[in-house]
């Protein structure tokens, strides 16, 4: 793959509490200019953000995030509302405290309730690997599967740490074929977000790569 085509995959992202509108509009700029895959911004810009861009964006945002643990109804409402005001991609927080207490038919449950409130729109599940053992994460790449979620996410960024290669490799050989893989949590260079497409991930969440690519090829 050549650097620039990574953009395609990149969900160009700012999720910090403290985001401005002043620093939103500045991502959603570099995303039209570059032709990432879409913008991941808080579900309060929303709105704002759908208004001001109408289709020159794809919209994605985040549920649940960046712990997990709220409610089944109140994630779903959270998604009715986001794709309410435009977002066409959801990416939800599993509840990690279920998956500890191993509790995977609540787990399951939760996420179905997802996937029936996000209809047609993409719905990602972070599954926050750096708090899994290996066993939780392959139960997490059947139960994503069998709710038949468009992707497996890594890590909402805001964990004791991110995406690694190894978590890669471990969804492929266990995820069925019509789920893919993103990566995100970390990845700050070119290099890295290479290696995480080549290794597979259709999608990359970063807030560092894509004005990098635009940088060193002039864009």
């Amino acid at each position: 793959m050549e650097e620039k085509d990574i953009l395609k995959l990149i969900d160009h992202t700012l999720l910090q509490a403290d985001a401005t509108m002043e620093g939103i509009i500045e991502l959603c700029d570099e995303a039209v200019k570059y032709g990432t895959a879409s913008v991941c911004i808080p579900p309060t810009y929303l709105k704002r953000v759908h208004d001001k861009y109408g289709d020159k964006l794809n919209l994605c945002t985040v549920i649940g995030f960046p712990l997990g643990y709220s409610c089944p109804e109140s994630k779903v409402e959270e998604a009715k509302v986001a794709i309410r005001d435009g977002a066409s991609e959801i990416d939800t927080v599993v509840n990690v405290s279920d998956v500890k207490n191993h509790r995977y038919d609540e787990v399951k449950k939760e996420l179905e309730m997802i996937r029936k409130a996000c209809g047609d729109k993409l719905l990602k599940v972070i599954i926050e690997t750096c708090y899994l053992t290996e066993d939780e994460k392959i139960k997490l790449c059947e139960i994503v599967t069998e709710v038949k979620a468009d992707y497996i996410k890594t890590s909402t960024g805001f964990g004791s740490a991110g995406a690694t290669l190894e978590d890669i490799e471990l969804f492929k050989k266990h995820i069925g074929p019509d789920v893919k893989i993103k990566a995100a949590g970390g990845i700050r260079t070119i290099e890295d977000a290479l290696a995480y497409a080549e290794a597979g991930c259709s999608r990359i969440g970063s807030s560092k790569v894509a004005p990098l690519i635009a940088a060193k090829y002039s864009l």
